[in-house]
């Protein structure tokens, strides 16, 4: 596999209207060797990014009861307190210390929990004015954005059936708020921000701040920065992905380690289909590779260990 030393732009400019063979072909080339690229010109209005990073230092900023009246549920939604979150489904490190970042989750909301739904509910909302406005605006904005960008990244791998967009039509999503305090100066090798890992959803789309600190790792095991390039957003695939292009996309795994110094914040944007599809290798991807899997099955078992470990953690 070829040894890359940083990550690709890709101009998104393309996206919404005009011919986009360059672009497909940006994604093929970036997606098949490296998983990761930095989308520039994707049409979102910087002031709703700031606007979510403001949000995100507000809310991080309340005391920490206000904050544990909505600790995360069952179906993925509140705020995980540093200390309580450990990569307890890693098979790219050792992860026996929790990772050191405090975050907020919300997803699509629902007014009520659908029986027998995966996932479905409402969010948990702070009393912070402004605060769910803003997300709901800047989810709105993003689910729109991981839509065209599913179907670039579709096509770069080859498919010539593209009714799996269907799925995501009613998206799975999630908006995370993410807070990482400077690691200590004396920090151990195994003490993470956020621990070696893939996502195991479609695309992430992060909008982060200019303190750094995201790695990602070649196929050597290499480590090479991904840091802030003003007005872009890194883009990643995941594990769904990788199998719905029959690994012609690679799911690429990254860590966070914030040695700056500094209080560092990322918002990333997980955009995926809905819990009841069915993961599969896609006509024109070739030979499968890959069985079909249920994404709700796989959610089950990523997120409720997931879940339990928190709640279990001291």
């Amino acid at each position: 596999m070829t040894e890359f030393t940083d990550i690709p732009v890709i101009d998104a400019s393309a996206l919404y209207d005009g011919d986009q063979t360059t672009l497909i072909d940006a994604f093929r080339k970036a997606y098949g060797t490296t998983g990761f690229g930095y989308i520039v010109n994707h049409g979102i209005d910087p002031a709703l990014v700031e606007a979510v990073f403001d949000a995100s230092r507000r809310f991080h900023a309340l005391p920490m009861d206000a904050k544990m009246a909505i600790s995360v549920d069952r179906n993925h939604r509140g705020y995980i307190p540093i200390d309580t979150s450990t990569d307890v489904n890693s098979t790219l490190a050792e992860v026996t210390k929790p990772n050191q970042s405090a975050s907020f989750m919300m997803m699509r909301e629902d007014a009520v929990e659908i029986p027998g739904q995966f996932l479905s509910g409402p969010n948990q909302w702070p009393d912070l004015p402004e605060f769910r406005g803003v997300l709901e605006a800047y989810t709105q904005a993003l689910s729109q954005l991981g839509y065209a960008l599913m179907q670039v990244a579709l096509q770069a791998a080859g498919v010539t059936d593209l009714s799996i967009m269907f799925a995501f039509e009613t998206p799975t999503t999630w908006l995370r708020l993410l807070h990482y305090p400077p690691a200590p100066a004396q920090a151990p090798d195994d003490l993470f921000g956020s621990a070696p890992h893939t996502d195991f959803g479609c695309l992430t789309i992060l909008a982060q701040d200019d303190v750094g600190g995201l790695q990602v790792r070649t196929p050597a095991g290499n480590w090479v920065d991904a840091p802030r390039i003003p007005g872009s957003f890194v883009v990643n695939v995941g594990d769904m992905l990788h199998r719905l292009s029959n690994g012609r996309l690679l799911s690429t795994p990254h860590r966070v380690i914030n040695r700056s110094g500094r209080e560092r914040y990322s918002c990333p944007f997980f955009y995926d289909p809905n819990v009841a599809t069915e993961i599969s290798p896609q006509p024109g991807t070739g030979t499968a590779r890959f069985q079909p899997i249920g994404f709700d099955d796989f959610l089950r078992g990523e997120l409720e260990a997931a879940y339990d470990a928190h709640k279990g953690a001291p």
